[in-house]
């Protein structure tokens, strides 16, 4: 059984696929979820992809069921294990936003369903389908273009760094010591075929960028470290300044940005911005990731 739990569950040719069924119009999808459900478990709260995975399921004819934490209550009423055993009695796939990667991997080796990892502490695999969608979109193609992240070394940069990679673009990351990849993720992303460029000084890796990419700086369950964060990103805001060291570039943000913090006014809402088109992409993104797990699970 098939699931996607990060990018590197898939092949390059796959990935390609889903990109293509994301373009696809929805009513020759042929609605393959009529009648079915999709739980849609959400231990953090959301906006675009709670909006995005409901809305994906509709389109491809399915019931979408949201899911809270407190009505699973894992490992607490009941181990991940037997809850993805009883959700595989009624629904066609699971997607879930977790604090902790390790959950979702535990319900993937049940095999009980097809397993989407809508966000966890390693990953985000549905943004970053979107983020090439919107690559694609600009540019025509992933292949050769360089993009370029700047802030924290997260799971969102993860993710993107290894969809880049898988179609043929460079990934490059200025963090600041402390807030980069280690080396074994490094390996992870290079034994995949990632050409990935790292500096802590942004003018070393931006010039040369087709996409500017940066996230909040605290994001949930970073709140303690704000003060600290702060300090170690001083410097890194992305400012017009910044941009016009590509000046060819589009900018790029996974949402929700806290203006005037990790970016100003002026870049989110400019010229070379495409948040707005990036965020619609996330729809497209999750739409095309559950038509490809039906699919491949046939």
């Amino acid at each position: 059984m098939r699931h996607l739990l990060d990018i590197d569950d898939l092949s390059a040719a796959e990935l390609s696929r889903i990109c293509e069924l994301a373009k696809v119009p929805v009513p020759d999808l042929g609605a393959p979820l009529a009648g079915r459900g999709v739980g849609c478990f959400f231990e953090k709260p959301s906006v675009r992809t709670r909006n995005s995975t409901e809305m994906g399921v509709v389109q491809l004819g399915g019931h979408p069921i949201f899911i809270g934490p407190a009505e699973l209550g894992i490992d607490k009423r009941e181990s991940a294990e037997d809850v993805i055993r009883t959700l595989g009695c009624y629904h066609e796939a699971f997607c879930g936003r977790v604090f902790q990667h390790s959950v979702l991997e535990r319900m993937a080796s049940v095999e009980a369903l097809p397993i989407v990892n809508l966000l966890s502490d390693e990953a985000h695999p549905t943004q970053a389908i979107a983020d090439v969608l919107t690559i694609i979109d600009e540019f025509g193609t992933v292949e050769s273009k360089v993009v370029t992240y700047v802030g924290d070394s997260n799971n969102v940069t993860r993710s993107l760094a290894l969809a880049v990679g898988l179609l043929g673009g460079t990934m490059r990351v200025a963090s600041p010591p402390g807030y980069q990849f280690d080396e074994a993720t490094i390996d992870r992303l290079r034994a995949s075929g990632v050409e990935i460029e790292s500096s802590d000084r942004v003018a070393d890796v931006l010039p040369g960028s087709d996409v500017v990419y940066t996230d909040a700086w605290i994001s949930m369950g970073d709140e303690a470290e704000a003060e600290q964060r702060l300090q170690a990103f001083e410097g890194r805001k992305v400012n017009q300044e910044m941009m016009e060291m590509a000046p060819d570039a589009v900018f790029m943000h996974c949402l929700p940005a806290h203006r005037g913090e990790e970016v100003t006014d002026a870049v989110l809402d400019g010229g070379q911005s495409r948040i707005w088109p990036q965020a619609a992409n996330r729809l497209h993104s999750i739409r095309a990731i559950l038509a490809f797990l039906l699919e491949v699970n046939r």
